[in-house]
């Protein structure tokens, strides 16, 4: 992971890999239950990871500029979007992501993130947007997640994406603009392209 301008952990803790939201099924041992899925308000807690700050757009169109300049397409109904601002450049939003959602399925689109004279470890922003629209969707409910990979490979399998082909999104979320197709459920490759495209 890269280091951000200050050289060290500066800003704050770093927000957890999402846990996928476990089932009483999934109890140990009989009346035992599984800790359940995180709630919306923690979810959706600003943080802070090397000088950036990342929180929940209250007005998602403050992100469309960053992906229109990117030639990104923008999604007609926005569920939820995430920005990732740099203090240090006058509260500057610097990233964003944004979803649209069908029953439990979500389809993220972006991250775009500034290169020019954004931060130093793209990357790492596109991560941690990822990282945050993941837990916000699960406490949401969304089972299957949906992306468009945009050369971030390395960072969709970081976080539980697999590979999927077009049949495996549900028709409300079909046709999007993109080649290629990854999807995350539950934090498991283990699922049905079937179970998926009736989400």
């Amino acid at each position: 992971m890269g280091r951000g301008r200050s050289g060290g952990r500066a800003g704050g803790r770093r927000p957890a890999t999402p846990r996928p939201p476990a089932s009483p099924d999934d109890a140990s041992s009989p009346g035992e239950r599984a800790a359940a899925a995180p709630s919306l308000a923690s979810a959706t807690l600003p943080r802070v990871w090397q000088d950036v700050g990342y929180r929940p757009l209250a007005d998602a169109d403050r992100a469309r500029a960053l992906f229109d300049f990117a030639a990104i397409p923008w999604p007609e109904r926005v569920a939820f979007a995430w920005g990732a601002w740099m203090a240090a450049a006058g509260e500057r939003l610097v990233g964003a992501v944004a979803a649209e959602r069908h029953a439990a399925a979500v389809m993220l689109h972006g991250p775009v993130v500034v290169t020019g004279d954004g931060p130093d470890d793209p990357l790492e922003v596109a991560g941690q947007l990822l990282v945050a629209a993941l837990e916000h969707a699960t406490a949401l409910g969304a089972v299957t997640l949906f992306a468009r990979p945009q050369g971030l490979d390395r960072v969709w399998v970081r976080l539980g994406f697999i590979p999927v082909p077009e049949v495996a999104l549900p028709s409300a979320l079909a046709g999007r603009p993109g080649a290629g197709l990854y999807a995350w459920r539950g934090g498991s490759a283990l699922w049905t392209l079937r179970e998926a495209a009736e989400a």
